[in-house]
């Protein structure tokens, strides 16, 4: 196999595993490293949709328990059948706009530059989030848990995240921070952002390999074996992040991933705007 190759499978896989679940975008940060790597080109997109799942799988297995008690329940209990509800809503939003203006969003937006200024902003954002936590604490102070979560603000967790079809913007940021606005603990929103990741970037993996399948990229040989060694890198390093991120939202805020935000997309405006690197527009 070609080492070049797999060396940039590893790379993808670790950045998709550890950005995932964080507030800082893994699909900014894919397009920012693919763009880097020269591995953005149709079979580099396909990579990045296969390795997703990778991620997803990691949440699986850190929440077995939870899932298996709410799958085996679902019918005898009203928690999981609220709980279950609640994904269905807040995966709903998203789901949808991105269905009828995902193609046009790609478009537009998935290039560094643009990427880059969703990165600052976002932080931005985080700022003002964190701020108004500190000021006001949070407004909710029933909910403990996910599973004391109301339809109500699974819905709003759900309008927050559409914020996240804006590559840069992050996923996981755009449903905690959200959260956060809409007055739940820190704790809380970020769990509920995990396993919303399931329902939604499942779907979103699912309906990407569908039209891949429509139109057929080759996988085959030494690429099919680094998406295979890519998905591996994706499910460890996400495995890893989701355990310590659930240790650290526990005792800390989210500040220092608004100035990693920040620095990091300013990085990507200077180094385009002076020519030290020809990014892909």
């Amino acid at each position: 196999m070609e080492l070049i190759l797999l060396i940039k499978a590893v790379i993808l896989g670790v950045v998709e595993g550890l950005t995932e679940f964080l507030p800082i975008s893994s699909t900014g940060h894919l397009i920012l490293v693919g763009d880097l790597l020269d591995f953005n080109d149709e079979r580099g997109k396909a990579f990045e949709v296969i390795i997703q799942f990778g991620a997803i799988l990691a949440v699986c297995w850190e929440f077995r328990e939870k899932l298996l008690k709410v799958a085996c329940s679902l019918t005898s209990n009203a928690n999981s059948r609220r709980f279950f509800l609640n994904l269905l809503i807040a995966s709903a939003p998203a789901m949808g706009l991105g269905f009828v203006f995902g193609k046009h969003i790609k478009a537009i937006l998935f290039s560094p530059v643009p990427v880059a200024t969703a990165f600052i902003v976002g932080a931005l954002i985080i700022f003002w989030a964190e701020r108004r936590q500190e000021k006001i604490g949070t407004t909710s102070t029933h909910i403990h848990t996910v599973d004391d979560l109301s339809y109500l603000d699974a819905l709003k967790v759900g309008i927050a995240q559409c914020a996240a079809l804006i590559p840069g913007t992050s996923r996981s940021g755009a449903t905690i921070i959200g959260g956060m606005l809409f007055g739940l603990p820190r704790v809380v929103a970020t769990e509920f952002s995990f396993f919303l990741a399931i329902p939604v970037i499942g779907g979103a993996t699912a309906y990407e390999l569908l039209k891949l399948w429509k139109a057929p990229v080759t996988i085959s040989g030494d690429y099919g074996l680094a998406i295979g060694v890519g998905f591996v890198a994706a499910f460890i390093s996400a495995f890893i992040c989701v355990r310590w991120l659930i240790h650290y939202v526990a005792h800390h805020n989210f500040i220092p991933f608004a100035w990693y935000r920040i620095v990091f997309g300013l990085l990507v405006l200077v180094t385009s705007y002076s020519g030290l690197i020809a990014w892909s527009h």
